[in-house]
């Protein structure tokens, strides 16, 4: 009788196990998702900031320094992210750029 009590506690045991495990190991799963989801949505949205600033920019002819900051911070994260496609030579273009428009005669 006694051993029929440790087998039935034992599996007990064993069977809680396996569901806490399992219940983890899908939480895991479905935040890992969550997280390239995210990922993907700000590495997109980043991405739509570059091509926007250097859209602008490029219209004007030049980009001012403070431009210049809030795009680099934008694209380190960018390419923290994975992102380096287009949007990494549009940077390099845009870092070209003057500061101060060009004035005629000056």
């Amino acid at each position: 009788m006694d051993a029929a009590i440790v087998v039935s506690i034992i599996t007990g045991a064993v069977t809680i196990g396996n569901v806490v495990l399992t219940n983890f190991l899908n939480r895991r799963d479905k935040e890992t998702e969550k997280d390239k989801a995210l990922c993907s949505g700000v590495q997109c949205l980043l991405r739509a900031e570059i091509i926007r600033s250097y859209e602008k920019h490029s219209e004007k002819g030049y980009c001012p320094l403070y431009s210049k900051q809030a795009l680099t911070t934008a694209y380190k994260a960018y390419h923290t992210l994975g992102g380096n496609d287009v949007a990494m030579d549009l940077y390099k273009k845009i870092m070209d750029m003057p500061e101060k428009e060009a004035r005629g005669g000056e």
